[in-house]
């Protein structure tokens, strides 16, 4: 745990781990950066655009029996709509990623480079097209792809363990298993690096989710209560 304050506007900022550099300032939206006890301000975050999410940076719930708190959203945007991925920090300092696109919801961490050496992501890498249906098998699970797109990052908040500027650009492919698992692969178009992440479909019930943000027009679950 850091706790300091903002390079750029004074306002207090805290650092949960130190696997989490980045954390934007809820006051001057800067992206503050940590190099051990050092900080330093490098640019501007868009702040993320209203939505109809019952999730919100403090939501807590459990996945079996390890318990998370929501630290960090980035909200990615493509031609046809967007979707969220928020960043879950677990009780035993590990993090992984919730996505969030039309009411669904994908746990995901990333794996190590070893479970992903497949013809898919080289292509991914390389440039080349990647089509739906493409089979890949990663970490030893055969996945198709469902879905290919390039996408836009529209905002960010809370710690993230990158910067994640306006504009920031990346094709994504998502892809499923037969048995409820799923995988997402991500290239930053910039710097070329492709990051892969599996996990499995979730409900908000599955993760027993608290602190559920309440809004008009939608009911509070009970299990949320």
């Amino acid at each position: 745990m850091l706790e300091a304050n903002c390079p750029n506007c004074g306002a207090e900022i805290r650092f949960r781990s130190a696997d989490l550099p980045v954390k934007v300032c809820a006051y001057c939206r800067s992206s503050v950066v940590r190099e051990g006890e050092s900080l330093k301000a490098v640019g501007r975050i868009a702040e993320v655009p209203e939505d109809v999410s019952p999730l919100q940076i403090g939501v807590r719930g459990r996945d079996g029996a390890l318990g998370f708190e929501l630290v960090g959203r980035v909200r990615w945007r493509w031609t046809d709509g967007g979707w969220n991925e928020w960043l879950m920090l677990f009780d035993d300092g590990s993090i992984g990623w919730l996505g969030e696109a039309m009411g669904r919801y994908m746990l995901l961490r990333q794996i190590a480079h070893s479970g992903f050496r497949t013809d898919m992501v080289r292509k991914l890498r390389d440039g080349h097209p990647v089509t739906v249906g493409t089979e890949a098998t990663i970490d030893g699970i055969q996945y198709r792809v469902t879905d290919v797109k390039e996408a836009t990052c529209a905002g960010g908040e809370g710690e993230l363990p990158y910067s994640a500027p306006l504009g920031l650009t990346i094709a994504s492919v998502d892809l499923m298993a037969a048995d409820g698992h799923c995988a997402s692969a991500q290239k930053d178009q910039g710097v070329g690096e492709v990051s892969v992440y599996t996990g499995r479909y979730v409900s908000l019930a599955d993760l027993r989710a608290s602190g559920l943000r309440a809004f008009e027009g939608w009911p509070m679950p009970q299990f949320a209560a």
